[in-house]
């Protein structure tokens, strides 16, 4: 019934419609390989990094840095002391002064952007129209099975690139008349002013117009004169309960700040620990003032488990890869050496109190450490242990909370926006853990389709950690009664089960009685074949098993699964 019904909507997009696009590298991105161990982030001593950074025999007026935001961030810390991950990487990506999305590419190296065979690393929606092409139709197929409301529908996406998805998606919903008139407007979350007009230049024709408001910039669409509305967050999309928001966000929350987290053994003797006399800590936090108990005796002796934090510090002056200890995997003949490291925090921080503790799944690693033993224990080649006992590591991303909370708000309401009836859908693909684990180790930085350091060259190289899918799916259901989450499932999984592959071949059909010559056509339909088997290959590095795809519906206790998930087109 699913590949019938999908193969049969599929069928209805104009044989016509291919798309040409250009050649990628055969390799996968390497936004999706494993990321380098903790080791090769060249940990050190807090204490010994604020030596060298006060050693007045060095001067640190003549150090060269490598990029402009590099200096800014060298002397903000210089001046704070070091900074949690989340907040290097924050500036990285997203900051005033040469953020990677923001600025530093096109200022650096004129007539070149983050996508593409030419850019850093490819995305799915690059590589095949296909791709984009099935996410629309996931969205058609949730539509119909929603009681194809005939107004009121948003498309958002956050994070969307180049444009290249929401054109894809736009163009096959076009298809769906009833559906297309139903669509009030395309929200575009976009921080980058850059990538904010190659998305309009795209979705709207180079000549139209934009205009600016509170909420953020205005065009309309070539497809159907359809309002689009940029913004630089997602909240100053307003929350409507009368709305079915469809949400995609794809390779958007692996670009999402982290916190890293080490679990140490505190002795009562030890400087580092918590005083005695102070049996509670309050913080502040974005909801407000927290107060929560300092751990308690936990370890054989009296020691004390606590997590520590991993903090961004500069590189002492004059740094060389080799006295970085730079790994190859890290491709150091392609970068500067790094101007940043991380360090292990010698006491707690506001983060380390609060994150840990925010869910089961991370307070159950430290319950468990105390009686954890060798063979429960995965080591890992910094001498770091991925399961229980001190050496522990985990990571991060409140804006994975955040966002997850925003998704399920808007689709089935909260006490603090009620909503009578659960509408829309959220499609979230991008790579990390599927099995449920808390991801470690995950920061990389990537550099012309290469790994780097992720901290050498700030702003001109792109960072990214593993998804944690299970933070995503916890959020949503704590956010809001009225949704459900289905997933994770493989990429390959959900694009085959929407009938991708009869897609190809219609295209291929099409492709054949065009008027090109032979060679020309033998061409097209290799690279078309090609392209759809790298996003559905089940390789150990194959995109359709490292990427997954998660979906969060109305709540319908179990009832409907949607499709791709294992469910069936509701005509």
């Amino acid at each position: 019934m699913t590949r019938l019904a999908v193969t049969r909507a599929l069928r209805s997009v104009p044989r016509a419609t291919i798309l040409s696009r250009p050649q990628l590298p055969r390799t996968p991105s390497f936004r999706n390989r494993a990321p380098p161990s903790l080791a090769n982030y060249t940990r050190r001593n807090l204490s010994t990094t604020a030596r060298r950074l006060s050693d007045k025999d060095e001067d640190e007026d003549e150090r060269k840095w490598s990029t402009p935001l590099a200096k800014q961030l060298a002397e903000a810390i210089t001046a704070t002391g070091p900074v949690p991950l989340a907040s290097f990487m924050r500036m990285c990506l997203t900051g005033d002064i040469g953020g990677y999305y923001t600025g530093a590419i096109e200022k650096s190296e004129q007539n070149r952007d983050q996508f593409g065979a030419a850019g850093d690393f490819v995305t799915s929606p690059e590589i095949s129209q296909v791709f984009g092409e099935l996410c629309g139709l996931w969205y058609v197929t949730e539509w119909l099975a929603q009681g194809r409301p005939s107004k009121g529908v948003e498309l958002i996406e956050v994070g969307p690139g180049r444009g290249t998805l929401m054109d894809d998606m736009l163009r096959t919903i076009q298809n769906f008349p009833e559906m297309a008139k139903s669509i009030d407007a395309v929200y575009m979350v976009e921080a980058s002013p850059q990538l904010r007009i190659a998305q309009k230049n795209l979705l709207c024709r180079e000549d139209a117009a934009m205009s600016e408001s509170k909420v953020g910039y205005h065009s309309h669409c070539k497809y159907g004169n359809i309002p689009i509305v940029w913004t630089e967050t997602i909240k100053s999309i307003p929350y409507d309960p009368e709305k079915t928001p469809f949400i995609m966000a794809h390779e958007f929350f692996d670009a999402l700040p982290i916190h890293a987290f080490q679990l140490v053994e505190v002795h009562p003797s030890s400087s580092d620990s918590a005083p005695a006399s102070s049996p509670v800590a309050k913080i502040t936090t974005t909801s407000g003032p927290k107060t929560f108990k300092k751990p308690s005796s936990d370890t054989p002796g009296g020691s004390t488990l606590e997590w520590r934090e991993l903090l961004v510090s500069p590189t002492p002056p004059f740094s060389t890869h080799s006295s970085l200890r730079t790994p190859t995997s890290q491709n150091p003949h392609l970068t500067p050496p790094p101007d940043f490291q991380l360090t292990l925090s010698p006491s707690p921080t506001r983060h380390s109190l609060y994150l840990p503790d925010l869910s089961p799944r991370y307070r159950a690693i430290k319950s468990s450490s105390a009686s954890s033993s060798s063979s429960t224990t995965s080591q890992l080649p910094d001498g770091t242990s991925r399961g229980g006992g001190p050496g522990s590591l985990i990571e991060i991303s409140p804006d994975t909370y955040l966002f997850a909370t925003d998704f399920a708000t808007r689709i089935g309401g909260s006490p603090s926006h009620p909503k009578a009836q659960p509408r829309g859908a959220a499609l979230i693909l991008d790579y990390g853990p599927g099995d449920g684990s808390v991801p470690v180790n995950s920061l990389r930085g990537i550099r012309k389709h290469h790994l780097v350091s992720p901290f050498a060259e700030p702003g001109l190289t792109d960072l990214s950690a593993d998804v944690d899918f299970s933070a995503i799916a916890e959020a949503a259901v704590n956010a809001s009664e009225g949704v459900e989450v289905h997933g994770p499932v493989e990429q390959g999984w959900l694009l085959e089960g929407m009938g991708g592959r009869e897609r190809v071949e219609s295209l291929v059909r099409a492709g054949l009685q065009t008027k090109k010559g032979d060679e020309e056509k033998e061409k097209f339909v290799e690279d078309l074949r090609r392209s759809w088997e790298r996003l559905v290959d089940r390789g150990p590095n194959g995109m359709g098993r490292v990427y997954k795809a998660l979906a969060i519906v109305p709540e319908n206790d179990g009832r409907r699964r949607p499709v791709g998930f294992g469910g069936d087109v509701v005509m």
